[in-house]
């Protein structure tokens, strides 16, 4: 049987439903997160636990994979679950209205809605994950990564400007409107985006080697902790796990420590640590988009060159990590939009180099469980996400009390993430050992841990 892949107008469609999740959770993550600590006053702490909760639900995400994985369907779980995120995008807001003039309702309110978007997020990012490692070829999985990752980051900077634009002057009413906007917005996108797709690549076409033999009948359904146990028990889906938990705890701990790095060690204003955010962001995309172009022209073996690319990233991104911890030593002549760029470019690189090798992963063990697999290795980014701005922050707060002055303070936290991306490239480095032995004869049996 001919596997049909997906041609590039299809990887583009389903890109389009990430444009659509990202445009949903900068509103509930960014937007309500200013709501509430400045137009309502609110403890910079509750918007905080807010979005840490929604991350904490998305441990959720082995299980909607496994669902899409026993029916072999995943377009329906990425309507259903963008249909519960966008429903929670919607009461987000509402809640955050109704803290102003009942708090402790609104917050209970709120804690359902975030929970709802973490479930959305997890439902339909994880199976539309998972359809794009089997529906897309080998080859093209480098630019399907940064295509999807692109077409997010277009959909956050695009609800950022259009929802900054239609919220001015701020009232209750257009924060409502806003978010209703965006919520059903999103939701008809990713119907348009996902009508018909699916239906286009072969039934059982899988990214393993035995794709070309698989049949169209449906998948056996298993429990969902054996599926767990199974897919631990491989040498590589643990490793990956790992490297996927250590490379995402050290990229998110900077994110909330950057701009005030630039403004209590070089001065810099709102608006310049602003820009300063922006130049870190266009180096990200330059990555992403120079690795997603390189993958369609390499012939080599794209995931050895992925897994190269990834130790390259974050060895680059600690490199640049140890300038910003020098840098405070030296606010007056240290260049700092250029090692700030050079960090997002190095961020990018090995952002979309692991997600191309999850989509080369996701097929690959004893029995292909493509959903269970993209679901375990997105809760992994998820805690890392959750843990890691938190740990940054409270890092720092902890360095400030003890250390001689703020760039000490700040050298010894940019210095702990440094370290930590040494240890993701490591790991990295050995994912080919770990691919090896799950080829081995023994790697078919699963060993109980």
């Amino acid at each position: 049987m001919t596997t049909n892949y997906l041609g590039w107008a299809g990887i583009v469609r389903l890109g389009l439903v990430q444009t659509a999740l990202g445009a949903i959770v900068v509103l509930t993550t960014s937007t309500l997160n200013r709501v509430m600590g400045v137009e309502l006053g609110l403890a910079a702490s509750l918007p905080a636990a807010l979005v840490g909760w929604h991350y904490g639900v998305q441990l959720s995400r082995p299980y909607w994979g496994h669902g899409s994985d026993v029916g072999r369907r995943r377009t329906p779980w990425i309507i259903a679950g963008m249909g519960v995120l966008a429903l929670g995008g919607v009461l987000a807001a509402n809640a955050t209205i109704m803290m102003g003039t009942s708090l402790w309702l609104g917050v209970a309110i709120a804690i359902v809605a975030f929970t709802l978007v973490g479930a959305g997020v997890g439902a339909s990012g994880t199976s539309l994950l998972a359809m794009l490692a089997v529906a897309v070829a080998p080859e093209r999985r480098p630019a399907a990564a940064s295509i999807t990752w692109i077409m997010m980051i277009l959909g956050i900077v695009l609800t950022a400007n259009l929802a900054g634009a239609n919220l001015d002057p701020f009232s209750e009413q257009r924060l409502a409107l806003v978010a209703s906007a965006v919520a059903g917005g999103a939701f008809l996108l990713t119907l348009l985006a996902v009508m018909g797709v699916e239906d286009r690549v072969a039934p059982g076409a899988v990214s393993g080697p035995s794709s070309a033999a698989a049949a169209p009948a449906p998948r056996k359904a298993s429990a969902f902790r054996a599926a767990i146990n199974e897919i631990w028990s491989e040498p590589l889906a643990r490793a990956f796990t790992i490297f996927v938990f250590a490379s995402m705890l050290a990229y998110s701990a900077q994110d909330l420590i950057l701009e005030p790095f630039a403004g209590l060690v070089f001065g810099y204003s709102v608006g310049e640590s602003t820009k300063l955010s922006g130049m870190q962001h266009s180096g990200v995309l330059l990555g992403m988009i120079l690795v997603g172009a390189s993958g369609v022209v390499i012939r080599a073996n794209k995931t050895a060159w992925l897994r190269r690319v990834a130790v390259f990233g974050c060895a680059a991104s600690a490199f640049a990590l140890v300038g910003l911890a020098q840098a405070g030593f030296h606010a007056g002549s240290w260049p700092l939009q250029p090692t700030v760029f050079a960090l997002g470019f190095a961020n990018g690189v090995f952002a979309v180099s692991a997600v191309g090798m999850m989509m080369s992963f996701a097929g690959e063990g004893a029995e292909a469980r493509e959903g269970v697999r993209m679901g375990l290795w997105g809760a992994s980014q998820a805690v890392a996400f959750g843990l890691g701005g938190f740990a940054g922050a409270a890092g720092l707060d902890a360095m400030r009390a003890v250390a001689p002055s703020d760039p000490s303070a700040f050298s010894v936290v940019f210095g702990c993430e440094a370290a930590l991306f040494v240890v993701a490239a490591a790991l990295a480095a050995r994912l080919g050992g770990a691919r090896a032995r799950d080829s081995m004869p023994s790697a078919a049996t699963p060993v109980r841990s």
